[in-house]
C-alpha cells in the first residue's frame, strides 16, 4: 500500500528531482511534486511525495522530519486528505 507524504519548508529553488533524490534513499518513490505558484512559476515552499511502500514512507518521515535541506529544516509528515470547505461562511461576511 502506498503512502503520500507532505514536505514543507522547502527552499524556493528546490526541484522535484531534489525531493525524489532525497526520498529514494528510503525506498521506491512513485511520484514527487513541488507545488508552484501559477503566476510566478516559483515554488510555494512545499510539495508531496508518494512512495510505493508504506513502511518505507514512514521510515523516511521519521528520518527526514526537521532535517536540513538547503539551509532550511524540513517539515515532513503523512499528507492529510483535503477538507471540503464549501460549508464555511464567506470570510468577508460580518454575520
Amino acid at each position: 500500500m502506498s503512502i503520500k507524504i507532505y514536505v514543507g519548508n522547502l527552499s524556493f529553488d528546490s526541484s522535484e528531482a531534489d525531493l525524489k533524490g532525497l526520498f529514494s534513499t528510503y525506498g521506491e518513490v512513485e511520484s514527487a511534486k513541488v507545488i508552484v505558484d501559477q503566476f510566478t512559476n516559483r515554488s510555494r515552499g512545499f510539495g508531496f511525495i508518494e512512495m510505493t511502500n508504506r513502511e518505507e514512507g514512514l521510515k523516511a518521515i521519521q528520518a527526514l522530519d526537521s532535517k536540513d535541506l538547503a539551509g532550511r529544516p524540513l517539515k515532513v509528515n503523512e499528507a492529510k486528505p483535503k477538507t471540503d470547505n464549501r460549508d464555511r461562511r464567506d470570510r468577508n461576511s460580518r454575520w
